[in-house]
């Protein structure tokens, strides 16, 4: 038992996703205490209990009621075929915030171009259930094994193919494979237990969290500039921002200047404060944002 009937249990993912998923939720307001030897994190909200569970189980035991909720990869969701409430995409991972993908890749010098010529070989991977179905929504027979890691090696030996995950490329090419074909594209979503969605409160409980949390992905990679600005450069400063969202704009107690605040890309702000500065802006402030709220 993690919890009772007062409380929404959540499973947070343990593993490659652990450390940016806590990240996240810190950045979303939540305080999580982690013991090394545990796998129940506490939470600072009492109304949260939580439970350190592999992305790949998590939306099976959402789907069962032992968890209301939980974080893990459209990839497991698929794999297991869920039955769950997919509340929010959450696009964030161990590397950053791209997509990743599953890839049918084989060795460079096998004579196999394209996923028909695949017919009646055998194919390692984790993905099993998933690769399962797509190869025979494809009408194309296979064997699918599954494969407990290091699945690029395994080619040409061990198996004909491999599906595996992917980010950049740079492992299947460290192993000289090549890509057929991209069968899966995945991110990270909050998900939950039909019966749990329906109970009114563990719902608005869920509903906050996925509101924080993407709160909390908007922000990254944002910060917030604000500015005094005499009348006399007031449009060319504007003409500066043009381009970004309509910055907020006060009349300050000094007549004739106004103080300006803009959110915008943390990439943009260090070609722009130089440029706002020559154009008479004055007491620029640039401060990291924790949350964007739309």
């Amino acid at each position: 038992m993690i919890g009772n009937k007062t409380q929404l249990k959540l499973g947070l993912p343990k593993g490659s996703l652990q450390e940016a998923t806590l990240r996240l939720f810190k950045k979303a307001g939540y305080h999580i205490s982690v013991s090394s030897r545990s796998y129940y994190p506490v939470f600072d909200d009492p109304d949260i209990t939580s439970m350190l569970i592999r992305a790949q189980e998590m939306a099976r035991y959402v789907g069962d009621g032992h968890l209301d909720c939980g974080l893990t990869g459209f990839d497991w969701m698929m794999d297991q075929n869920a039955d769950v409430v997919e509340v929010a995409e959450l696009q964030y991972g161990k590397e950053g915030f791209r997509p990743v993908r599953w890839v049918v890749a084989v060795p460079n010098d096998s004579k196999y171009k394209k996923l028909e010529d695949l017919e009646g070989k055998r194919i390692a991977t984790e993905l099993v259930g998933y690769t399962k179905r797509y190869f025979k929504k494809r009408k194309i027979n296979v064997t699918v094994d599954f494969s407990w890691g290091a699945t690029e090696v395994k080619p040409p030996i061990l198996c004909d193919a491999i599906v595996d995950l992917t980010e950049t490329g740079s492992s299947l090419r460290a192993n000289n494979l090549r890509i057929l074909e991209v069968i899966l594209e995945s991110t990270t979503r909050l998900i939950a237990n039909k019966k749990a969605w329906e109970d009114k409160w563990k719902r608005r409980k869920i509903e906050n969290l996925a509101l924080l949390l993407h709160g909390a992905l908007v922000a990254e990679g944002k910060v917030g500039l604000k500015m005094n600005v005499p009348e006399k450069a007031y449009k060319q400063v504007l003409s500066l921002l043009s381009a970004m969202h309509s910055p907020t704009v006060a009349p300050l107690s000094d007549q004739g200047w106004y103080a300006v605040e803009i959110i915008t890309d943390e990439k943009l702000v260090r070609d722009l404060i130089p440029k706002l500065k020559t154009a008479g802006a004055t007491g620029i402030v640039e401060y990291p944002l924790n949350k964007v709220i739309a």
